[in-house]
């Protein structure tokens, strides 16, 4: 809780885990996430009538490699149009069927769901639910990718073989005599990183993808934002999905062997300018860390004339297979695939939503551009009681020790305030006692004295507004792709500080939407570890970030040091 009068504090001296959120998740929620790994928000639903279902269909490629994949489609003769999926979770991989209804998928109980949804018995670990494309006259295909599932050969995650494995299935599906010809691609998290290279390759019967939350640059976006090594979700997620098949190499290991960006972290992000067909693409607010960079990224950089990017702060699942997302989906594949004209070619491209809290909407509305025109770029000026929003004239500094140790600066906002854009934090700082930290910058909002959660990553029901991340020794700016908002470092070669240096560092904190009412306090937190614990009851699971070497960081403020957090007003007067 922020004390009653507003001012910052600093700690140290504490274990990390001791410092990490005074207002971390506790009994009640840790109930709550029991309850629901016996009794998930997800109901599993008979498939819909009139659906032909063909297991482990061949899909032969160029190198003598078969793939297969699972086929869903009309009954009846005809021709359609294919929505298209791969992955390596197991297209076999199926909600079971009990004398007491079907049964949801295990990894549902075990990852927070933010809100109830249902979907079919046919559908997959993140995958379009063919009992919702089917009657709506698609076919839809699930396919496993090299070396997963039912497939042959030794695959590798996120490679080049991957992308044209990928280009070869799309083309046979489109000329399978039950086919239309013209294939999209959509799908969650895997289901759409996988779209990113190939549909960079150009495949002729791609017509469109929808990539629903899917990172675009493993490097920044998952293994080392900032620089700093993931040591959660990687470690987890990684070998957990290469023992499930035949690989090639450890991602977890080139992880562990490749700190700084090199040809091996090249080599698996994809070239977003060569992508020119439709894209419906969602940047979650909630999956910072994980997809969601990525995501805003892709729209901003690729080439496609129709390109539509779907914000929202809910749950990944509840969200994809709701009744207006997939209304939206089903739009836009009607249009840029079916080659209906539907009034899709002139929609807004942006749909934003505005969040007050974890749980309540402020407002929905389109928007002609990320970020919003009438954003107003201001600065909230960092001084020794907190945030202002003048130039602190005179120089001071704070310090903390980290790893354990942080510093928080917090502004009482004076009127109804709407952020809706990236932040960007500059800070001077100085080390004694090492040469590099790892820092952690989160802005988090309270009211009435209390943290104001809000939905994170990984089903994470306590997360900030936004969080960044920054290695000190990989703060050197690439200013060619940079923005004042958007700091971009290339993190190919440490820097260390010298004894009494002074560097300015920049420090992207992630998108985010949020409506902030009068009186409440907007707190920026610095500090030299993750925020949350590792815990899938009392914390975040299973993220988690290297703590920074020791060292004491030195904020320098005031005077020529212009220690500042850029934020994106919106539509609202300024308040001095």
């Amino acid at each position: 809780m922020v004390p009653a009068v507003v001012a910052p504090y600093a700690w140290s001296g504490l274990e990390p885990e001791a410092a990490v959120d005074e207002d971390a998740p506790g009994l009640g929620y840790a109930a709550v996430r029991l309850w629901r790994i016996a009794f998930p928000k997800v109901r599993v639903t008979p498939p819909a009538p009139g659906i032909l279902f063909v297991r482990d269909v061949p899909v032969p490629l160029s190198d003598g490699t078969t793939l297969r994949a699972n086929v869903f489609r009309p009954d009846r003769a005809g021709r359609y149009p294919v929505v298209m999926c791969a992955h390596p979770y197991g297209k076999d991989v199926l909600p079971r069927r009990t004398p007491v209804g079907y049964l949801p998928l295990a990894r549902y109980r075990f990852i927070r769901q933010a809100g109830p949804f249902s979907c079919s018995a046919y559908t997959g670990w993140e995958a379009p639910d063919p009992s919702y494309w089917v009657p709506r006259g698609y076919a839809v295909v699930n396919l496993d990718l090299r070396g997963f599932g039912t497939s042959e050969g030794t695959g590798t995650l996120l490679s080049d073989q991957e992308a044209s494995d990928y280009a070869q299935a799309i083309e046979w599906a489109a000329a399978q005599p039950w086919s239309l010809g013209k294939v999209g691609l959509n799908g969650v998290s895997y289901l759409a990183i996988s779209q990113w290279k190939v549909a960079a390759l150009r495949p002729p019967s791609l017509a469109a993808i929808c990539a629903w939350e899917g990172f675009s640059d493993v490097y920044r976006d998952v293994a080392y934002p900032g620089g700093i090594r993931e040591d959660g979700f990687m470690p987890f997620w990684a070998p957990m999905t290469e023992r499930a098949g035949r690989t090639g190499d450890s991602l977890r290991d080139g992880q562990l062997a490749h700190p700084d960006w090199d040809a091996f972290w090249a080599g698996r992000v994809p070239e977003l300018e060569r992508i020119e067909v439709p894209a419906l693409i969602c940047a979650s607010f909630s999956d910072q860390g994980l997809h969601m960079r990525g995501g805003f990224e892709a729209f901003r950089r690729i080439s496609s004339r129709y390109r539509y990017l779907f914000t929202h702060r809910g749950g990944k699942w509840s969200t994809y297979y709701s009744a207006g997302a997939l209304a939206l989906q089903a739009r836009f594949f009607d249009c840029f695939v079916k080659g209906e004209e539907n009034g899709m070619k002139d929609a807004d491209p942006v749909r934003l939503e505005v969040r007050e809290q974890g749980d309540r909407v402020h407002s929905v509305r389109p928007e002609r551009t990320w970020p919003p025109a009438d954003v107003e770029w201001s600065r909230l000026w960092l001084a020794p009681d907190g945030l202002r929003e003048e130039p602190l004239e005179k120089a001071a500094t704070v310090r903390f020790d980290a790893p354990a140790g942080g510093v928080s600066f917090p502004f009482r906002v004076p009127a109804d305030l709407e952020l809706s854009g990236s932040m960007a934090l500059r800070l001077y700082v100085e080390l004694a006692g090492g040469g590099d930290a790892y820092l952690f910058a989160a802005v988090r909002k309270f009211r009435g004295g209390r943290h104001v959660r809000f939905e994170g990553s990984f089903g994470f029901g306590g997360d900030a507004v936004t969080k960044g991340w920054l290695r000190v020794a990989h703060r050197r700016l690439d200013e060619a792709r940079s923005e004042p908002w958007r700091p971009f470092h290339p993190c190919d070669r440490p820097e260390p500080l010298a004894r009494g240096q002074v560097v300015p560092v920049e420090i992207e904190l992630l998108p985010s939407s949020t409506l902030f009412r009068s009186g409440e306090v907007l707190r920026l937190d610095v500090q030299g570890h993750w925020f949350w614990r590792r815990s899938p009851f009392f914390g975040m699971f299973p993220v988690s970030y290297r703590a920074s070497p020791p060292a004491t960081v030195i904020l320098h403020l005031g005077g020529p040091a212009d220690s500042h957090l850029l934020v994106p007003r919106i539509g609202m007067p300024r308040t001095r």
